[in-house]
């Protein structure tokens, strides 16, 4: 786990940099990051029903935060 590459797509996430977002989604080895990823930008882009988008961004922001919650304990218990 990459505890930058969760930091940044928050990052990216609150800044609309979805440019940034896409690479991001494409360099990691996070595959739940990517598929997290993938799904909103696709409901950014293309959804009409912002309930579906806003599902999508609080999935995405709901794994970040566990994701990076995780990475914490691993690097406080193992480093």
């Amino acid at each position: 786990m990459n505890k930058v590459d969760y930091d940044r797509a928050l990052f990216y996430t609150h800044r609309s940099e979805w440019d940034n977002l896409l690479i991001l989604m494409v360099r990691t080895k996070d595959n739940f990051l990517s598929k997290k990823i993938e799904y909103f930008l696709h409901a950014y882009h293309f959804e009409k029903d912002n309930t579906v988008l806003e599902r999508h961004l609080y999935a995405l922001l709901r794994y970040l935060d566990h994701a990076a919650e995780m990475t914490s304990n691993d690097i406080y218990l193992y480093g």
